[in-house]
Parts: C-alpha cells; sequence; structure tokens
C-alpha cells in the first residue's frame, strides 16, 4: 500500500485466490462441503449454530437463483431484493416491489416500498455526479449507497454532521424523503499499517516497508499473476515474498497496472501484479491452518448473503452484504466509487485480501473500513473492491478449480 490514510503506515497481509461454483451446481451445495476454515469463521461472527447454517446456505442459494428471476417479474416495480435474518434466527429471501397484489414466488416474502430500485439508483447517481462535477464531500459524510432493506439512500456521517449531509443532499436537488442519514463511530479508512505479517512487500526507499495481501491469482494472456488493491502500489513498483513478518525475501515480480484516486479525486482501487518467471499459482485463499479454500468463481453475491474475507492481521472474518455501488470518502482526501459494504470487520494490515463467499466465490478485494475487530465488531464495516470489475479492466482470467 502507499502511505497510511490513518496516522499509521500501510501494511496488508497475502491471500490466495478466491473461490467460485456454477451456478449449475449451486443446488448441489451443501454445508460439509464448505472449507472448514470459513465454516468456522460463519458460525463465529455471524452467531450460526451448525443446524442454522445449513438453512442460511439453503436461502443464499435460493436467493441467488432466483433475483434475476423477481426483477423480471416485477419489472419497474422492482425494489430490490436480500436475504434477512428473523428474530428467531432463521433466514428467509424478501422481495420489495411498488405495487400491492401479484403472485409471490415460493419461500419469498413480498413486502411492498414507496421507492424503486431504479428510484433509488437515480438518486444515488445524483450525490455521485455532484462529486464528479465539482463539488466538495463535507468534512463529516463518509458515504452513500442504496440500502435496499431499508428502501433508501443511505448516507453515513459522523456524529454532529447532520446539518452538513442535509445540506450537501439539497445541492444534489434529490428528493429528502429518498434519503437516511446514518451515524458512524468511526470514519472509514484505508486498512493499512507498517508491522510485521506475512505477506508481499514493497521497497520505495523511503526506510519503511510496506505490506499487502495477495487477492486472487489471476493470468493475463497466460502471465500470471494476482489481483490486489490499487493503494497498495504502483505500475512498475517491484514486490517482494515476506517469509516471516518484516523480512524481505525473493522478488516476486512488480506492479503491472494500478489505479486510485489522489485525494479529492475519485476512481476505483484495484490493481494487478505481474509475477516474476518461476513462480507458481495456486486456486486457493490461505485458510489459517484450518485447510486452504478452492477459489471456484466471482459469481456477485446478493445483499444479505454472508461473506469472509481473510487477512494477516485479523484472519478470517466473516458478515454480511449490505449494499453495493458504495461511494466510500477515505478520511485521507480519497473518494472510491462502486465498493461493497460488509459488516466483516477488518484492521490495519488486512487490506488487498480476499473477499469470498461459502460457495467459494470470489467477491473482491479489501479497500478499507471503520471500526476494528477487537470487542465488540457490530458497529465495525469493511468495504471492498468487487472482483469481477478489475478481472474487466485488465483483461485477467480467474485461475479457479472445480
Amino acid at each position: 500500500m502507499r502511505n497510511s490514510r490513518s496516522s499509521r503506515k500501510v501494511v496488508l497481509a497475502p491471500l490466495a485466490a478466491a473461490l467460485v461454483l456454477a451456478c449449475t451446481s449451486l443446488s448441489a451445495w451443501a454445508a460439509d462441503e464448505v472449507a472448514p476454515a470459513l465454516r468456522a469463521a460463519m458460525q463465529r461472527d455471524l452467531g450460526l449454530s451448525s443446524d442454522r447454517l445449513v438453512q442460511y446456505l439453503k436461502v443464499e442459494r435460493a436467493a441467488l437463483q432466483q433475483e434475476r428471476a423477481l426483477a423480471r417479474q416485477f419489472g419497474r416495480h422492482y425494489a430490490g431484493s436480500w436475504i434477512e435474518q428473523r428474530a428467531d434466527g432463521s433466514f428467509r429471501l424478501v422481495a420489495a416491489r411498488t405495487t400491492a397484489g401479484g403472485k409471490a414466488p415460493a419461500g419469498v416474502e413480498v413486502r411492498q416500498v414507496r421507492h424503486s430500485l431504479a428510484e433509488l439508483d437515480a438518486s444515488k447517481a445524483r450525490l455521485d455526479l455532484l462529486f464528479a462535477q465539482g463539488a466538495k464531500v463535507p468534512k463529516g459524510v463518509y458515504s452513500w449507497q442504496v440500502d435496499l432493506p431499508r428502501n433508501a439512500v443511505t448516507v453515513s456521517i459522523a456524529p454532529g454532521a447532520e446539518q452538513a449531509a442535509i445540506d450537501f443532499v439539497a445541492l444534489s436537488g434529490i428528493d429528502a424523503g429518498v434519503v437516511r442519514l446514518e451515524t458512524m463511530d468511526a470514519p472509514p479508512m484505508l486498512h493499512v499499517d507498517v508491522k510485521g505479517g506475512l505477506g508481499y512487500l514493497r521497497n520505495p526507499g523511503d526506510g519503511y516497508l510496506y505490506a499487502c495481501s495477495v487477492g486472487f491469482s489471476v493470468t493475463q494472456n497466460g502471465a500470471p499473476g494476482f489481483a490486489t488493491a490499487g493503494h497498495c502500489g504502483t505500475a512498475g513498483e517491484a514486490v517482494y515474498h515476506e517469509p516471516s513478518q518484516w523480512t524481505l525475501g525473493p522478488r516476486w515480480g512488480a506492479f503491472a497496472a494500478s489505479r486510485f484516486p489522489a485525494p479529492g479525486q475519485s476512481g476505483p482501487d484495484y490493481a494487478w501484479v505481474r509475477l516474476d518467471a518461476g513462480h507458481a499459482l495456486t486456486a486457493t485463499v490461505h485458510g489459517y491452518g484450518q485447510g486452504d479454500v478452492t477459489v471456484r468463481g466471482s459469481t456477485d453475491a446478493p445483499v444479505g448473503a454472508a461473506v469472509c474475507r481473510s487477512g494477516r492481521t485479523t484472519g478470517w472474518r466473516c458478515g454480511t452484504i449490505e449494499a453495493r455501488n458504495v461511494t466510500v470518502t477515505y478520511v485521507s482526501g480519497e473518494t472510491v466509487l462502486n465498493l461493497t459494504r460488509t459488516t466483516a470487520c477488518s484492521e490495519g494490515g488486512d487490506s488487498g485480501g480476499s473477499f469470498i463467499t461459502s460457495a467459494g466465490q470470489g467477491q473482491g478485494v479489501l479497500s478499507g473500513g471503520s471500526g476494528s475487530c477487537k470487542g465488540n465488531t457490530r458497529r465495525s464495516r469493511s468495504y471492498f473492491q468487487p472482483l469481477n470489475p478489475i478481472l474487466q479492466a485488465y483483461n485477467l482470467n480467474l485461475l479457479t478449480s472445480p
């Protein structure tokens, strides 16, 4: 990573690749086929018993299979679908529409709401456009995203920043009735650190070593490499193996391409590293002693789905997807577009690492987050750069295994 976006500098940890499952085989995926490392992390962080995990997995598969069909069935009245946990701990698939009536698909709870998904997306796009046209994001306004369960555009802010957020929203001209303000305990920041950890290192010659995580093993026209976060380095910078904490090992390769906005600007947070000859790729994510997780593909999981991330500092941590297409402004001034927000915690040293689902579907690489994994993590949030746009931007092929 580049310089720290907090008072510390940046350290991240390596992972290998992500995971996939072909849609045709989703119905056959069972709880006992989930990698042990993922299963243990999901039960710990989501508070699930073995039986409840099995029930969740069934709902997740149903959501993956029905999301597009629901959008087609409800047409312009469609307001999104998501996985929701009931008060008794069980899970259900919920779909929203702006009109009453109509037959509900089996196993799906249908709710009537005020705003369609198209309306919500258009309102969120107005806020993005305001920033793109040169408006400065007010201090204390952290992010904004379409919030499907609440049928709103949620703007995340610092305590006491309500008026600044209201003025910013008013400047965009969107309907105030669409907007919901959410106070966050801590601002989102790029998760980097300059202490220990396994991974890959940069040595830019400024007296520091910088560590980041391998996201996913990829190839470009046969050339091997890995996808990672863009703030981890710039094109041409050399990357070194880290055999032990802060030990500079053999050269792995160099950043082939990297994109990350400057302070006051906006853009994505992705990069890929091309490996030198002699290094082998594996289609796995490091399992921290509980067995590595196989990368099977990159099908996007729905809102409400469980997702787990692996990182050098905090190991396996799981949460749920809260929103996609999120615009985040970090405390260091960079605005990153189209991130995915999750309830998984993360800390300095985890950036660049893999986000995956229980079915082995690679989701993205860690960009940053708020809060930490210490104590009560209920208010912690992490944001990842989706994987598929990285593959498309650089014409990369994800390394997978059956």
